[in-house]
C-alpha cells in the first residue's frame, strides 16, 4: 500500500504565507519552527496557519533550508546579517553557521570611500582622427582613507607624492597607481567590497592653453576628467 502524501501545512511569517509539509518543519528537531508545530498554544492566524512575527521575505531562505539542508543565495544578497539573525530566532545554527560563512564581507572590515580619478585623452595617429586609438592616461589618482586605500591597491598604490606618509590614520588625495589601467583598478575595487555609487566627468579646456613642448594639438583638444566614487558598506 502506497504512503500516504506528507500533510500540508500553510505559514504565517509577517504577513508573508508560505506552504510547505510537516515533514520539512521537523527536519531540524530543536528549531523554532518544529517546536511551533508541536506547540498547541503557538499563535496561529485567522485562518488557523501557524504564525511567526518576523522578516517574512528572508524567511524563504530559512524554509530552503528545512527543505534541502544547504543555503544557496543570490549573488547580489546583500543582507547576511540580517539572516543570521533570523537563523539564530529559528534555532537553526547550521543555518547560521551557513550564512557567515557566504557573507563576503569580513566582520570587522573597516567601511569607508576611496575616489578614483584620471585625466586622459584619446592617442592619435599620424592620420588624425581617421587612426585614433583607445584612450590615453596619464595618471590614476586615488583619493581616501589611507588605511582604505593601501587595503585595497597594496604594492601597486604609489605614495611618493604624499608628504605625511608615516601616518596611516588619515586621509589623503595625493595617492596615485603605478599602472595607467583604470579597469585594474575597478575591479580590485570590486574584489574588496566597494561599489560603484556616482561618477562625473568634464572637458579640461585643453584647446585654450599653450601647449608643452612634444604635446599633440589633437590630443590636446579632445583632453578630459574622470571621477568615480567607491563605497564600502
Amino acid at each position: 500500500m502506497a504512503d500516504a502524501p506528507p500533510e500540508v501545512l500553510e505559514l504565517n511569517v509577517g504577513g508573508v504565507h508560505y506552504a510547505t509539509t510537516r515533514d520539512t518543519l521537523l527536519r531540524e528537531p530543536d528549531s523554532l519552527p518544529a517546536a511551533a508545530l508541536n506547540d498547541p498554544d503557538h499563535p496561529r492566524d485567522a485562518r488557523g496557519r501557524i504564525f511567526f512575527d518576523r522578516d517574512g521575505v528572508l524567511f524563504r531562505y530559512v524554509l530552503d533550508y528545512l527543505r534541502d539542508g544547504g543555503l544557496v543565495l543570490p549573488e547580489c544578497f546583500r543582507e547576511h546579517k540580517r539572516l543570521a539573525r533570523e537563523a539564530k530566532h529559528y534555532r537553526l545554527a547550521g543555518l547560521e553557521h551557513a550564512v557567515r560563512d557566504a557573507d563576503p564581507r569580513p566582520p570587522n572590515r573597516e567601511r569607508g570611500c576611496i575616489t578614483v580619478g584620471y585625466r586622459g585623452s584619446f592617442a592619435f595617429g599620424r592620420d588624425g582622427l581617421a587612426d585614433v586609438k583607445f584612450r590615453k592616461l596619464s595618471r590614476i589618482l586615488v583619493c581616501g582613507k589611507v588605511t582604505l586605500c593601501r587595503d585595497v591597491f597594496g604594492e601597486t598604490l604609489n605614495e611618493s607624492r604624499d608628504p605625511d606618509h608615516g601616518l596611516a590614520d588619515r586621509y589623503t588625495s595625493r595617492f596615485f597607481l603605478k599602472h595607467s589601467f583604470i579597469e585594474q583598478a575597478f575591479d580590485m575595487l570590486q574584489e574588496q567590497g566597494f561599489k560603484l555609487t556616482a561618477s562625473c566627468g568634464s572637458g579640461t579646456a585643453g584647446g585654450a592653453a599653450e601647449l608643452k613642448p612634444g604635446v599633440d594639438s589633437e590630443e590636446n583638444r579632445w583632453n578630459h576628467y574622470n571621477e568615480f566614487v567607491f563605497v564600502r558598506e
